[in-house]
């Protein structure tokens, strides 16, 4: 499955919320206009399960699931591809297990050089952040929109932008060169559907 040229990158919430939430949560964001999902679960009950019963609705729609940070997971339940951070494995790694293919997105932080190097070894995308305060990430170090600008004269894969990215400060980050929005809690701290809706809207501006 192709990775999406723009568009809003919803990543799960999986804190204190059973499979069967999740999974609707998904549906609903994707209802809503999330052009791919990625499945981020920092303390997975049964990973293998719901990976793949997140496969099956996304695929239902036509929309890309990835797998955060395991390259071994994606491999196994048949996702379109992995997100790697810092520690976990290179591209060419995951490249080797999950073919030709599969999407393989990096985070590179507020480093562009990073960015570019993953892209010469084979990244599908680079992700930059974080933005803005975030729940999600609160330790995480913040990224320059500057950076964006940077990123969007030298790279020719497409950019995400991810960290505290609400409906009324996304913009300013598309602008300034991001092809896509990753969300978590913007997208499943209430109402998904309405949510992705509200993104959505950005890019068709």
């Amino acid at each position: 499955m192709n990775f999406p040229a723009s568009g809003l990158y919803a990543i799960t919430q999986t804190g204190n919320k059973s499979g069967d939430i999740i999974i609707n949560e998904v549906a609903a964001a994707i209802k809503g206009g999330a052009v791919i999902v990625q499945y981020r679960d920092k303390n997975p009950l049964d990973a293998p399960f719901l990976a793949r019963e997140l496969v099956k609705i996304c695929h239902q729609h036509n929309v890309p699931l990835l797998i955060n940070d395991d390259i071994e997971l994606a491999a196994l339940v048949g996702a379109d591809g992995v997100h790697l951070g810092r520690e976990d494995g290179a591209v060419t790694q995951a490249r080797k297990l999950l073919g030709e293919d599969a999407i393989i997105g990096v985070s590179c932080y507020n480093f562009v050089e990073q960015a570019v190097a993953a892209q010469t070894q084979g990244a599908t995308y680079a992700a930059f952040g974080r933005f803005f305060p975030s729940s999600s990430k609160p330790l995480a170090a913040p990224a320059r929109i500057e950076t964006l600008r940077q990123a969007k004269r030298v790279l020719t894969i497409p950019i995400v932008a991810i960290g505290g990215i609400l409906p009324d400060n996304g913009a300013q980050l598309l602008a300034a060169g991001a092809d896509l929005l990753a969300v978590i809690g913007g997208v499943f701290d209430h109402q998904p559907e309405q949510s992705a809706r509200a993104y959505k809207a950005l890019f068709s501006r």
